[in-house]
Formats: C-alpha cells, structure tokens, sequence
C-alpha cells in the first residue's frame, strides 16, 4: 500500500490507530524493533519494545539486529542509532523535526575551535567529552581527539576515564551536568571554566583550570529553582526531593537526590509505600511514574514539558510504520561514513568504559 500523509489519519479514532499499530509490529515482528525515551509521550511509549534513558537506548541500538529501528525521541537520538546501527539496518524518526535545543548549541566546527584555542594553554594533554545530547559531528569531533561520549547515568565514570587519558577535559555541550560532575568528584571551583561559544574568554584565563565546561543548557531542566524546591518541602512535608543533574548546581544541592532518569526511576521504585516523591525533570516522565506506582505519590517539581519530545503523536507512528511496511521508509536517519565512522568511536568508549 503506498505511504499517503498524516491527513490520512485525521478523522481516525485513536483505538483505530493503536490496532493498525499493533497489526503492522505483529506483522513484521522481529524485522522491526521500536525504541522509545522517557520523556515520550504515552500514546507514543506505549509502542516501545525499549523504553530508557540515553545510555540504554544506546545499548539497546548498538546490540539489536532488526532491520528497521522506529527511534521515538528526539533527532540526536536517532542519529546515535544510526551511528551504531549494523550494515542494512534502517534507522526511522516519525518526527525529523523534533531537535534537541541543546544538542544545537554547539557544532563541530565551534568546538574544533575551542580545543585548538585551549591547545595553546593545556597543550596536549585535553580529552574531550561530549554528552550523549550531541550532534553527530561533535560525537566526531570528540572520536577524533581521543575521547568519548557520556549519558547523564555515567558522566562520572566518564570523567574518571577521561582523567586517566590527560589532565584537562573539555566538555559540551551541557554547563550544568559537566559542572555537577566535576564539583561532586571534588575538582575545586576554581579549577572548573565556563567555555562560551558566542563570546569566548582568552584561553590563558582558563590555564588553571582542570575542567572547562561549554555554556550550553536544557531548557527544561533550567525551570526548575530553588525556590521551587522549598514550596515543594513545605507543600509535603517529609517528602523526598529528586532532580536531574541538567538542573543548576544550587538546585542539586538544595535537592536530596539528584540522577539521570533511570536513577529517578530507581528513586521512585525504592521508596517505600505512602512516600511523596517530588521530581525535577520533564513532565511526561513524572505524570507516568505517578500512575505506575499507584501506592506512592509521584509529583512534579515544576511542571516543564519537553516540546520537542512531545511532538511524537499516535499519527506519526502510524505513518512511519506504515511507511517501513510498505517497502518505502520515510524520516530515514543517515549519517555520513567518515562523521559516523568518528562518532562511533567516540559512543564505543562509552560503552567500554562503562
């Protein structure tokens, strides 16, 4: 049946939808694996053979052998599943248009930049780590100089390893997770730089510095105050408080636990029953671990929703899917061979080192 458009869809009820979903996954079986983040709405994680964090879904792309990856997230995403993906597999994003605002705050070109400025200073010894939430040419960029890729699940590890390799990292894009990390490994504040792109400071500024994190940020994550951490304490009294390390350094530590989602996740699945648990991070993650954990109370921090993220409907699966089905794959994600070839080395790094 040959592929039409999302108007197709509109006048289709949502249980006709989900049947034609559930019929074409039925259909092609293990030919098709579907992978889906957190922050994914329900109507679309629902569909989801994985659902996980960044490093999860890494694994998961790296090791399954279905020929078609439905990848329901965000493009950076996506193109980390066909960074990794086997000869012959095809990598679909129902939503090319769904960007991660943060991974577009730094290029490859930019961050080239950066290093050979800070090469003046530190000489050699820099090994540079990106953040899973990247392009594919920083990823290259990064494989290229000998370092590697980090998830918010295993930054420090990351750094740890990176320490082992040189005596100064260069991080990006993200401030406020690369800043955390160091502060929590006990890397003085004076030795931590901020690297801004648009206005960058003159290298021998930062030649002290062990660290020097890029001036990029989650918008998200960035609502959350502290503020809003002291109305939640005094709204639920004995509550417990946990945040995502994209959140500024003075809302971590007003926090009682700070973790990737999967650690959010943990948090929740350990507290004891009757708990109030207020979390920091994107909304769809925490209306769902509210209703999948019915003898707790799961409660937002701030309600801040992922746009990019939720702009993955039921109409977009149907249609990718039915796309793949069809013989003509449409949204395919690629990369080029000498930028997927970096990039690669940089993610199996990551995997090895963690």
């Amino acid at each position: 049946m040959p592929v039409t458009t999302l108007a197709r869809y509109r006048d289709w009820p949502e249980e006709r939808m989900v049947a034609r979903i559930l019929e074409i996954k039925a259909q092609l079986g293990d030919e098709l694996t579907i992978l889906g983040h957190h922050y994914q709405r329900d109507e679309s994680i629902q569909f989801a053979d994985y659902r996980g964090d960044s490093l999860g879904l890494s694994e998961q792309a790296a090791q399954t052998d279905a020929r078609h990856i439905l990848f329901c997230g965000v493009y950076f995403m996506a193109e980390t599943a066909a960074v990794l993906a086997k000869s012959g597999q095809v990598v679909v994003q129902p939503v090319p248009e769904a960007l991660c605002p943060m991974a577009r705050m730094a290029t490859g070109a930019e961050a080239q930049g950066a290093y050979e400025l800070l090469s003046g200073v530190w000489g050699d010894s820099i090994v540079p780590i990106t953040y899973q939430n990247s392009t594919a040419d920083v990823k290259a960029f990064v494989g290229r100089h000998g370092g590697a890729v980090c998830t918010s699940s295993n930054a420090r590890q990351l750094f740890e390893w990176a320490f082992r390799q040189g005596e100064h990292i260069l991080f990006l894009p993200d401030e406020h997770l690369g800043t955390n990390t160091a502060l929590d490994m006990g890397i003085p504040r004076e030795q931590l730089g901020v690297w801004n792109p648009i206005k960058p400071v003159r290298p021998e500024y930062l030649a002290n510095a062990r660290v020097v994190v890029w001036q990029g940020f989650c918008s998200v994550h960035t609502r959350f105050t502290v503020e809003d951490v002291r109305a939640a304490r005094e709204r639920y009294p004995g509550c417990i408080v946990v945040v995502h390390p994209e959140c500024r350094r003075e809302v971590v530590v007003e926090a009682d636990q700070y973790g990737s989602t999967t650690g959010i996740i943990r948090v929740v699945e350990q507290a004891p029953a009757g708990a109030t648990i207020v979390v920091g991070t994107e909304y769809h993650l925490v209306q769902r671990l509210n209703a999948e954990f019915p003898d707790k109370m799961v409660v937002p921090l701030a309600v801040s929703v992922c746009n990019t993220m939720a702009m993955t409907r039921l109409p977009h699966v149907l249609l990718a899917l039915e796309s793949i089905v069809a013989g003509e794959p449409i949204n395919v994600v690629s990369v080029d061979a000498e930028t997927a070839h970096w990039a690669r080395m940089a993610l199996k790094r990551m995997l090895e080192a963690s």
